[in-house]
This record gives structure tokens, C-alpha cells and sequence, in this order.
């Protein structure tokens, strides 16, 4: 039971896209993750899921529009709802996630970008 500092977290890896597990609530797991450019269409069928941006603005892609996130917002994907996080202009976005142990990183996607483990830091 001590304080997690997200900016130090972030500092222990570069990698972008592979999120990294800094705690567990229950049966929820945050993550930390760096994002650049654009992930992958998917959609998690019976999981909700929280993205907050730390730093940089997140574009949240849904079919019908972008959602535009900026740093100290979250927003919340619905489970079945499609989805594609991306950012513009070569910038990295620092984000936490929030979402159910057993949310599968891109759905039933398999992409040369899904994760099936999270490194614990």
C-alpha cells in the first residue's frame, strides 16, 4: 500500500501499444500505456473500458465519429462498442487504462499489436 507515481511508471518503458500493469483493484487491473499513431479496430464484447490520458490527446475512433480526449479527461468505451485509439502529428500519449483482468487487449482481434500479457512494473 504505497503511492504508485504514474510519471516515474511511465519512465521503466518505451515500448508503444504494450500496456503495462501497475495495479490490481478486484477484478480490474490499471494499466499504463504509450501510444503513437493508430491500434487497431476492435471490440470488447463483455467488458467496459476506461481510458485517461496523462499527457499528449488521444483520438477515440468509434464508426460514426472521433472522440477527442485531452490530458485529465477520461473516457469510458462501452463493452460491444467498436473502437480505435489513435494520435496525430507523431505524438506519443501517455494514458491509463482501467478494465477487467480478463479483457482480451484487441477482442477477438488477432493483430500483430495484441498483447496477452501484461508486464507487471
Amino acid at each position: 500500500m504505497k503511492p504508485i507515481n504514474l510519471k516515474q511508471k511511465h519512465t521503466l518503458f518505451s515500448k508503444q501499444w504494450h500496456p503495462h500493469q501497475i495495479a490490481i483493484v478486484d477484478d480490474m487491473q490499471v494499466l499504463l500505456a504509450k501510444l503513437k499513431g493508430e491500434f487497431v479496430w476492435h471490440t470488447h464484447d463483455n467488458e467496459d473500458e476506461l481510458f485517461q490520458v496523462l499527457k499528449g490527446t488521444l483520438y477515440m475512433q468509434f464508426r460514426d465519429r472521433t472522440e477527442v480526449v485531452n490530458p485529465g479527461e477520461i473516457i469510458v468505451v462501452p463493452k460491444g462498442v467498436e473502437h480505435c485509439p489513435a494520435t496525430k502529428n507523431d505524438e506519443e500519449v501517455h494514458v491509463l487504462l482501467f478494465e477487467k483482468l480478463n479483457t482480451a487487449h484487441t477482442g477477438k482481434v488477432q493483430h500483430e499489436l495484441t498483447q496477452t500479457e501484461y508486464v507487471k512494473i
